[in-house]
């Protein structure tokens, strides 16, 4: 079955990563933008600014440690941003899909809050659980997505995992 909010949560979670160091590249913010469909993601300073300010309001999402919060904030981004919910088959390969910004060819900021909330919340009701969360590394914090089944996780990625595993070993020793 193809869920395309995974694919707007994980482009999400991978323009997070980039938008929240303190100085996004814009090549690189592009490069996922492409990565992710957005073949025409030539972006100004001023783009990956507004990217970069509707990324910090995203992290909240991640950020909540329970489902009401997690719903509060979505719903909060929501009445900030989005414009009535319209089906639209406007992206080659995705078919009829709903859209909750107010134009396909708006500003890019209120499309990452929107599409990146419109998925968020699709994973929220789906699992009744969190969408995702923060790496629990204290050497990370990046956004993570809960797209799979199993319990939830607690790292970004296995390295982390691994990484604090191995330093609690090293403290217990």
């Amino acid at each position: 079955m193809f869920y395309p909010h995974r694919d707007s949560v994980q482009r999400a979670v991978d323009l997070l990563a980039v938008l929240l160091t303190p100085a996004p590249d814009p090549a690189a913010v592009a490069g996922v933008l492409r990565d992710h469909g957005e073949p025409d993601a030539s972006l100004s300073p001023e783009d990956v600014g507004e990217l970069r300010a509707a990324a910090v309001e995203l992290r909240e999402v991640f950020a909540a440690t329970d489902v009401a919060s997690a719903a509060s904030v979505l719903n909060a981004l929501f009445a900030a941003y989005a414009g009535p919910p319209r089906l639209t088959d406007h992206e080659e390969g995705y078919g009829w899909h709903l859209h909750a910004d107010a134009a396909d060819d708006g500003p890019w900021g209120p499309w990452l809050v929107t599409s990146s909330a419109l998925g968020l919340a699709s994973l929220l009701a789906e699992r009744q659980g969190l969408p995702g969360g923060l790496c629990a590394s204290p050497t990370c914090g990046r956004p993570f997505a809960h797209t799979g089944g199993g319990s939830p996780r607690r790292y970004c990625s296995p390295r982390c995992a691994t990484r604090e595993r191995v330093a609690a070993h090293r403290a217990r020793s």
